[in-house]
């Protein structure tokens, strides 16, 4: 293994760290890793490192969620099959789950390719960087009142909805789905598995998709050992970053990440020229 190579997997090695770091947290991975790329001179072709990266902060976040995930499996299972009605409550939030993923996934689909062309800038990274921000920050001190069994059709459309606007880099999927649900009256313990819950089958669905272009990479030999080193950043830094958001959401400091988002949106304004 020579320099270059080395350097090549420091690079992913930085780029793993950056998407694990980001993914949990309200400031867009998507954002943050096109611009880590740029500062890097990294150049992606094809979605083979998207798809393994959120793949690795899918498997962090279904481990750190997994009694959740196994008690909404079991309980809808029997709601639906043994009628047992203590299991209502959790096979509603499923299906408020199911609809809100619905809208990102329809989106995703038509518009992705149009999205990864006109979305992808720096400036547009920091703009929109700045409209979460702003959003932060008008809900700094919200505390709603909602819990699990409380939810309806109508949250659920809503936060769906703003899911499928943080397809846009810039705007955070954690931060839209968190921001939208604790505008809509949920406590925050509610309102952040909501938004993991939510995160879940979108990001499942993106990886079923992504097979074949995962198999057909023109990279996947020569990068074979940089996206593995990518993935296992991703995958501890994940982890560790979403038991901190936790503990952030616990106390609710959202406003600190307000701050990052207006430090960090107005200097890629200002020094997008030269980010190209």
């Amino acid at each position: 293994m020579d320099f270059a190579e080395l350097v090549t997997i420091f690079k992913y090695f930085i780029l793993g760290l950056i998407q694990g770091f980001t993914e949990p947290i309200p400031v867009s991975s998507s954002g943050h890793v096109i611009i880590g790329q740029k500062l890097l001179g990294v150049e992606q072709r094809g979605l083979t490192f998207e798809i393994l990266t959120n793949t690795a902060s899918l498997i962090a976040i279904c481990f750190i969620f997994r009694e959740d995930i196994k008690r909404l499996i079991v309980n809808t299972w029997q709601f639906m099959f043994a009628k047992k009605e203590e299991g209502k409550s959790d096979f509603m939030f499923v299906l408020y789950i199911i609809i809100g993923t619905i809208p990102a996934a329809i989106l995703g689909v038509l518009f992705n390719d149009v999205i990864a062309e006109y979305f992808t800038s720096p400036y547009t990274i920091g703009a929109t960087l700045l409209v979460t921000g702003v959003a932060l920050w008008l809900i700094r001190n919200l505390r709603g009142v909602k819990r699990d069994g409380d939810l309806s059709f109508k949250d659920a459309l809503i936060v769906g909805l703003a899911q499928a606007v943080a397809l846009i880099p810039g705007i955070s999927r954690s931060g839209a789905t968190v921001i939208t649900s604790i505008a809509m009256g949920m406590k925050q313990d509610t309102a952040l598995r909501f938004s993991f819950m939510l995160y879940i089958p979108i990001s499942l669905g993106g990886m079923i998709l992504g097979i074949s272009d995962l198999i057909n990479s023109p990279d996947i030999g020569t990068l074979a050992m940089p996206y593995i080193v990518a993935f296992i950043a991703t995958l501890f830094m994940t982890y560790f970053a979403m038991r901190w958001f936790m503990g952030i959401m616990a106390k609710g400091n959202l406003k600190y990440f307000a701050y990052y988002c207006f430090v960090v949106g107005t200097l890629l304004l200002f020094f997008a020229s030269k980010l190209g």
